[in-house]
């Protein structure tokens, strides 16, 4: 990397981006969808675990299932979103690490079974590429509302029943309502949220 990027992405991106709750009908299509993983999956992971699972969900069946394990303020945004993206992770993980990993596969995936350390690895990083799915449906420019608010283990019964896959946060996607979103919060200054040492 050689230059920053125009001042205009870093709006889009960052600076001018909002969390959306309302949602115009202009549809998401599949290539879309497949253009927001090719970017999200080139995010960095540990020893390229890339632990994420996702979720696209946009049928009328789909929408009505993940609603129903939604607390009530977030029913509506999962309804009228053209896709609502449930971000999981796989436990088994480490079964892929011989093709994402081949270096190194054995020894890693030696480490990843001692207890705890595939949990904590595959929340985390596969938080990370919820974070990054966020940033590239913004460069793509899409619209983005992620949420928590519904019950985990509802979803990973209706989603993920029969895997080693569970739930962490969910994610509308679209074309937000212009005008919607509410003021913008504030954020921490860099000195009370950091600190050199």
């Amino acid at each position: 990397m050689s230059s920053a990027i125009q001042q205009s992405a870093l709006n889009q991106l960052f600076n001018e981006a909002r969390t959306y709750n309302e949602w115009s009908e202009k549809p998401v299509d599949d290539k879309t969808i497949r253009d927001i993983y090719d970017l999200l999956k080139w995010g960095p992971t540990s020893a390229n675990s890339c632990p994420a699972r996702f979720v696209w969900v946009r049928s009328a069946e789909g929408k009505a299932k993940l609603a129903a394990v939604a607390i009530d303020a977030n029913r509506p945004k999962i309804l009228a979103a053209p896709v609502t993206v449930i971000i999981g992770y796989d436990l088994a993980f480490p079964d892929t690490l011989p093709r994402l990993f081949p270096a190194r596969a054995e020894m890693m995936r030696q480490m990843y079974l001692q207890p705890g350390i595939a949990e904590v690895t595959a929340m985390r990083n596969g938080s990370l590429q919820g974070a990054y799915l966020i940033i590239a449906a913004r460069a793509l420019g899409l619209d983005c509302g992620p949420m928590s608010g519904f019950d985990n283990a509802g979803v990973d019964q209706a989603f993920f029943s029969g895997t080693r896959m569970q739930s962490n946060f969910i994610c509308s996607i679209g074309y937000g309502k212009v005008g919607t979103p509410y003021p913008r919060n504030p954020r921490l200054t860099f000195g009370e949220a950091g600190r050199f040492a």
